[in-house]
């Protein structure tokens, strides 16, 4: 029996990895019927890292109302994975830039602390492993709206609390941790971050994600002088240099946040997820490994989803070939990356708003004709 692993990342504005790896498996049984297919959807920590690993592990999602990013409730969700042990979190959940109307944006307001409640959430639950994907932020807190969900408490001169959003950092006299949540020191965070900005400057978190969030330069410059400020407070409090770790600046701070007031460790999205979904043990003994993405080109061989599944297949010896929803420049890097095989899904030259629409059909008749070539050359006859 033919067994084939399916690990595609999503087609993004047209399928989840969920659909994807569906439809690739109808695919796969229009040549192999019999086959024994393992669908393992892949996310990179951002938009789609809760489903992908609820889906991979048979566990379940929990639905919560939490802080939004400009204060007001909204409905979110965090996952438990199969082992009933790991939570995972995404904080575009709660704290995401689609949650605001493009009018309403302005990350001088705008809080973590829905992504906060959700941790804090996940240790009630009495969970203390917890992978957080920290893409698609609405903010520029820092994570201190995270930390206040969490009991830290941030004061100015007077000893009053600063209200909810970056740019009240810059009136920062003193953080309190005294109350902060004692179960963090229990707990065992993975951060997934897939980006290397530190916290300030001009490749920091103002400078670099501040404009798509509602910033002008004028506003940049105030939130990147808060983060800064913040930073020395924050060092002061907790004894931990983190402003230029690589990572610190990714979502808008939260990734110096979380260095800062949990014991989190910062790693690449497509390796937590791969690690969580227990990829190298699933890969082992199978004939051939699919994979998949919206559009591979040159940035694919830089630790995208196809490479990190297609360097643990190489392990164990198993030939990887990705489906493309289109080939760019560059994109034969990742034969070098443990890829074997390239595919389009695109047959024919369509429109892109074409392509999107019967993305799913492309998708299940490339998988179809990949798995033809497949069984030519396992030496069975072409019907």
């Amino acid at each position: 029996m033919v067994r084939i692993i399916i690990a595609p990342d999503s087609f993004k504005g047209s399928l989840s990895a969920i659909e994807v790896a569906k439809a690739m498996e109808k695919g796969v049984r229009h040549v192999f019927p019999d086959a024994e297919v393992v669908k393992v959807p892949i996310a990179d920590g951002g938009e789609g890292t809760v489903d992908a690993l609820v889906t991979a592990t048979g566990g379940r999602i929990v639905r919560q109302t939490v802080t939004g990013p400009l204060g007001e409730p909204v409905e979110a969700y965090w996952g438990i994975l199969g082992d009933g042990r790991t939570a995972v979190i995404e904080m575009a959940a709660a704290s995401g830039l689609p949650l605001i109307p493009k009018e309403r944006r302005d990350p001088r307001l705008t809080t973590t602390y829905g992504t906060g409640e959700l941790i804090k959430a996940a240790l009630e639950a009495g969970i203390r492993t917890l992978i957080i994907g920290i893409g698609g932020s609405a903010t520029n807190d820092g994570g201190a709206g995270m930390a206040r969900a969490l009991g830290i408490r941030f004061l100015d001169a007077a000893g009053c609390e600063l209200p909810d959003g970056g740019a009240a950092l810059n009136r920062l006299a003193r953080i309190d941790i005294s109350g902060r949540d004692p179960r963090l020191d229990e707990a065992a965070i993975l951060v997934a971050c897939d980006v290397d900005n530190p916290l300030c400057g001009s490749r920091g978190a103002s400078a670099v994600y501040g404009p798509q969030k509602g910033a002008t330069p004028a506003i940049v410059a105030e939130l990147d002088q808060a983060l800064l400020h913040y930073a020395g407070i924050a060092q002061m409090a907790t004894g931990r240099d983190i402003a230029n770790r690589p990572g610190a600046g990714a979502a808008g701070g939260l990734g110096a946040g979380l260095l800062f007031f949990t014991n989190a460790r910062l790693k690449p999205g497509v390796e937590i997820v791969l690690e969580a979904a227990q990829f190298s043990i699933l890969v082992q003994h199978a004939d051939l490994v699919i994979t998949g993405e919206g559009a591979t080109d040159f940035q694919t061989a830089h630790g995208k989803a196809p490479v990190g599944v297609a360097r643990i297949a190489a392990a164990s010896g198993v030939p990887v070939v990705c489906l493309s929803g289109g080939l760019g420049e560059g994109c034969e890097a990742v034969l070098a990356q443990g890829i074997d095989g390239l595919m389009s899904i695109v047959p024919r030259p369509m429109s892109l708003d074409d392509c999107i629409a019967r993305a799913g059909e492309l998708v299940e008749t490339a998988a179809a004709r990949l798995c033809r070539l497949v069984r030519v050359g396992m030496g069975k006859t072409l019907r």
